[in-house]
């Protein structure tokens, strides 16, 4: 259960990039697999070179440029949501190659990384401290996208995914808006990669696999709890749902019921679930009314 919540935790960062682009802006974009690939990759070249913090910073940024390729496809050039996510992360394999020198994977075995430094800092044991880091990181960036999404500019970008029309008749520029809201989105699902890479100690070209599914999960999980309500509660739910599917997933592979293999399935399931859930609650509420309609008649 503590592994469930060491990733639950880390990959919350996943999860707010992903509540950004889906939610706040209304884009479908699925820039993700390549720009967490791509975090993974120059934190893990970076890490190389025993600077850990440094090698965070680069993921972030480098998931922020894979982030505007996708916006300036989309706003530039015309090019569908959809098919804009898929030219960048497809293109993304190869910039990947690039980054990690043409390998498949990288070692960072015997590296300084960002957790083999709190654990000779931080008085726990290594599972407690690899909580506490991803606990520090995601309340981090939750408090920092809170305060981001009540600035001027960030309320323009909610602007922009709640009516573009409107924004663009009031003189805003919706495109840069919606650009810098997909940067903003990919950055910290670069930045979930980077940590991933320091947190399992090497870098693989096939780490972004079934990302996307892992943020919307979370995504889609969170809001079955709290529900759709302001951008502050949806953040928090993203990482709250981030925790709860890692904990579903770890009880279904702890059961031995279900090989490893059999995890993207069951990721799939869980958001399926997940999306049904207010279709089953509507139909529901609605054979309740009928009945009761019945009985008072």
């Amino acid at each position: 259960m503590m592994g469930a919540l060491q990733l639950g935790l880390m990959y919350a960062l996943l999860a707010m990039g992903v509540y950004i682009s889906f939610r706040i802006l209304n884009t479908p974009d699925l820039t993700a697999e390549g720009s967490f690939t791509l975090g993974v990759a120059v934190s893990a070249m970076v890490t190389m070179q025993d600077q850990p913090i440094l090698a965070l910073l680069a993921a972030f940024a480098a998931g922020a440029l894979a982030g505007v390729v996708t916006g300036l496809l989309q706003t530039k050039v015309g090019i569908h949501p959809i098919l804009a996510g898929i030219l960048t992360m497809s293109g993304l394999y190869t910039v990947n190659m690039m980054v990690m020198n043409g390998a498949p994977n990288v070692t960072l075995l015997g590296k300084q990384t960002l957790y083999r430094m709190m654990f000779k800092i931080l008085p726990f044991t290594k599972d407690v401290t690899k909580a506490v880091i991803g606990g520090v990181m995601a309340v981090l960036v939750l408090v920092l996208l809170i305060w981001f999404f009540k600035t001027h500019i960030g309320l323009c970008i909610r602007a922009t995914g709640n009516n573009e029309a409107m924004v663009r008749s009031s003189s805003i520029n919706a495109s840069g808006m919606k650009v810098f809201g997909l940067a903003l989105s990919n950055a910290c699902i670069g930045l979930c990669g980077g940590l991933v890479a320091q947190y399992q100690g090497y870098a693989d070209i096939s780490s972004g696999i079934g990302m996307m599914v892992v943020g919307l999960a979370s995504v889609i999980i969170g809001e079955a709890i709290f529900g759709k309500r302001g951008v502050t509660i949806g953040l928090i739910s993203a990482i709250v749902g981030s925790v709860i599917y890692r904990i579903l997933i770890d009880i279904a592979l702890s059961s031995d019921q279900f090989p490893v293999f059999y995890l993207k399935l069951i990721s799939a399931v869980i958001v399926a679930v997940a999306l049904a859930l207010p279709t089953i609650k509507e139909k529901f509420r609605y054979y309740r009314i009928r009945r009761e309609g019945r009985r008072n008649a």
